[in-house]
């Protein structure tokens, strides 16, 4: 049976394991190594069952912990072109692990793994979607300032679909963080709001996805109850119904409970 693990999701850290309990990848490493092997034995899997790491971008929240941990168990990372060459400037990369471009369809741990570009204000910024062995397919899409038609169709059709719920437009507006960054988040290149991610998920549904799991939420400009319920709604207002027709998660930020999902 197939796994998510959300580890970590959040702008203190990001990190998501897919797989099975024997073979599976990381998308990013955006907590230190120690947090990150803490966190997947807290969900039953250990480290020998990673395979690789699959690098989003290169934002601190996603690669904080990539070095040591690619350097500690050996793992292969993977990434776009552009991120590659950001990481290598940051000093992320090491000899001592591998690390590969793609541009297509990587198979790794038994799964095909197939990058698509993301608007976001960093080098080359992708998302995933992830065939698995057992024929269904998971796609995760999170820093993304808008819900272009390239990640519409990435994500259509999949299964179960990861989506940045990031803020709450009035929250951000209003709240303490200073106009520039206000204008970061809310500018195309920036992040996706409770609002954006809600009108999207209802498409998504009728092209068959039936899991949806709300990620990347703020710590001061959101809060969870507020971003499922945005989602619920716009699900409900398309005439589907929770339990029967699909199921709304969100991504802890920071999974201490061990939550798995099977499927």
């Amino acid at each position: 049976m197939a796994r998510f693990c959300p580890l970590f999701s959040g702008s203190s850290g990001n990190c998501y394991y897919i797989g099975s309990a024997r073979a599976g990848v990381l998308v990013d490493a955006g907590r230190s190594a120690r947090q990150i092997t803490r966190a997947l034995d807290r969900c039953g899997i250990g480290m020998s069952a990673v395979r690789g790491v699959f690098v989003t971008h290169e934002h601190s929240d996603h690669v904080a912990g990539l070095r040591v941990l690619a350097s500690r168990f050996h793992l292969p990372v993977y990434a776009s072109g552009g991120t590659l060459a950001a990481l290598d400037a940051m000093g992320c990369l090491s000899p001592k692990f591998p690390s590969a471009e793609i541009t297509g369809e990587v198979e790794c741990a038994g799964m095909g793994i197939t990058p698509f570009p993301i608007p976001h204000d960093s080098a080359e910024c992708v998302g995933y979607r992830i065939a698995l062995k057992e024929g269904r397919t998971v796609a995760l899409s999170t820093d993304l300032g808008y819900l272009s038609e390239g990640v519409r169709q990435a994500l259509t059709g999949a299964d179960f679909v990861v989506l940045e719920s990031n803020h709450d437009v009035g929250m951000l507006q209003n709240g303490p963080y200073p106009y520039p960054l206000k204008r970061r988040i809310l500018s195309k290149t920036g992040h996706l709001s409770n609002a954006d991610c809600a009108a999207g998920l209802a498409g998504l549904a009728a092209s068959g996805t039936t899991r949806f799991m709300l990620a990347h939420l703020s710590a001061e400009n959101n809060t969870p109850a507020l971003a499922y319920q945005t989602a619920l709604c716009s699900l409900a207002l398309s005439g589907l119904r929770p339990g029967r027709d699909f199921q709304l998660y969100v991504a802890p930020r920071e999974n201490d409970d061990g939550k798995v999902l099977i499927f």
